[in-house]
């Protein structure tokens, strides 16, 4: 389908304006199966990974069907869910929404915990037709008597996979309780374990499958390349490699909230504007730092891993690995983050002597081998560090403890 365009997809003016006004031209694979199958009706279960133009795939006709049901009552009825893991994620399909439905009127409002509920609930109150939320506060207000579901015709679980990651399938299935019989769901996840395949048979019915790139392969327009290098000169090679003014900015992952703040730290003392983003963050700061990023007033935004699918950045190019993900699959999602509907990017990844394992259980999933770069000024020297133990903790016993023992003695030599 090499001419394939928008305007093949049987949408309507209003829609096709939107999208015009976004910029894009020629639809995603992903776009391209799903949005005929949606606008027929159909329950859908797709398998995409991150980057591939997903959230347009759903948006789209969701909006353009719910438009043509429009109903005219004094107060709007919540129509359409989409159930998200992360907030950041929420935020952003919102604004997909409120793009691609700029022309017809309809009223999207994002739901999500760390903040306060007044503005939320004010939306609420004066009326809206899609909610887009995270598990936790949406079972919240829902509690509270502020939201109703039983008008739902449009359901869609967005990053299954990743939900129940999170622990969120308890939370889930509260929600599918409340939902309405007649209904049309769309299931989304980056990959398709025997436990995501059993929650979509319970929400889906007579689904058509869509699926786009092997499951758990990386975007062929993302150059990836690897440094071996030891931990301790880690920050002297970021720092090395930030010299080159080229990278206008770059997403930095470590593996832990404090191995963040640290990296950042390090940057901050070298002049490079950094913040970072994790669960630890308020939300205000977690959003603060997202939208410095976008607009480039931060260069260098370090995230953990929970972040990796929650952080979308128009032409992000870099990606930097500062620890290798101890899961193979998360370092799909990471650097997922750059080459996105189609753009060129590029990732880099930091493995010191002992992650090296993770490093070939990567190339095992992606069935490639990664090229490494040889010249730089840090090279690996300690191939064989040292593991450290714990060391066992004496403790003196304590009077009670002593005196118990001494008491257990005598019952057992009585019971002789």
């Amino acid at each position: 389908m090499e001419n394939a365009s928008f305007n093949t997809l049987n949408l309507i003016e209003p829609v096709l304006k939107a999208i015009d006004e976004q910029g894009y031209t020629v639809p995603t694979p992903i776009q391209l199966k799903a949005i005929p199958l949606i606008l027929k009706g159909r329950d859908l279960l797709g398998c995409a990974q991150t980057g591939t133009g997903k959230t347009a795939a759903f948006a789209v006709p969701i909006l353009q069907m719910m438009s043509a049901k429009r109903t005219f009552e004094k107060r709007r009825k919540v129509r359409g869910l989409i159930l998200t893991p992360t907030r950041e994620l929420a935020i952003q399909i919102e604004e997909s929404f409120k793009s691609y439905g700029r022309h017809l009127g309809l009223k999207n409002k994002v739901i999500f915990g760390g903040v306060s509920q007044n503005a939320q609930v004010n939306a609420l109150k004066s009326g809206v037709d899609i909610i887009i939320a995270t598990p936790g506060r949406l079972l919240d207000l829902m509690g509270q008597g502020y939201i109703s579901l039983k008008d739902i015709e449009y359901f869609v679980l967005d990053e299954a996979d990743r939900m129940l990651d999170m622990g969120f399938i308890h939370d889930i299935k509260k929600v599918l309780a409340v939902l309405p019989k007649k209904r049309q769901s769309l299931f989304f996840s980056a990959t398709m374990p025997p436990e995501i395949i059993k929650l979509a048979g319970t929400i889906l019915v007579n689904p058509a499958e869509v699926s786009v790139t092997p499951v758990s392969s990386t975007v062929d327009t993302i150059d990836q390349y690897v440094y071996f290098v030891d931990r301790v000169n880690k920050n002297k090679l970021l720092v090395d490699i930030l010299k080159d003014q080229k990278i206008r900015t770059a997403l930095v992952f470590t593996r832990t909230k404090h191995g963040a703040d640290k990296v950042v730290k390090v940057l901050q003392k070298m002049n490079v504007t950094a913040e970072a983003i994790h669960g630890n963050k308020a939300q205000n700061a977690r959003q603060r730092a997202l939208s410095n990023f976008k607009s480039q007033a931060t260069r260098v935004l370090v995230a953990t891993d929970i972040a990796a699918r929650g952080i979308d950045v128009d032409n992000l190019e870099y990606v930097i690995n500062y620890e290798m993900s101890n899961i193979a699959e998360m370092y799909v999602h990471r650097i997922g983050r750059t080459g996105r509907a189609g753009a060129k990017g590029t990732s880099f990844s930091f493995c010191d002597a002992e992650e090296k394992a993770y490093l070939k259980e990567v190339e095992k999933l992606i069935s490639k081998k990664i090229p490494v770069i040889e010249e730089h000024p840090y090279p690996l020297v300690d191939h064989n560090p040292v593991k450290k133990t714990k060391q066992a903790i004496v403790r003196k016993p304590s009077d009670r403890s002593v005196k118990k023992a001494d008491e257990n003695r005598r019952r057992r030599s009585n019971s002789r």
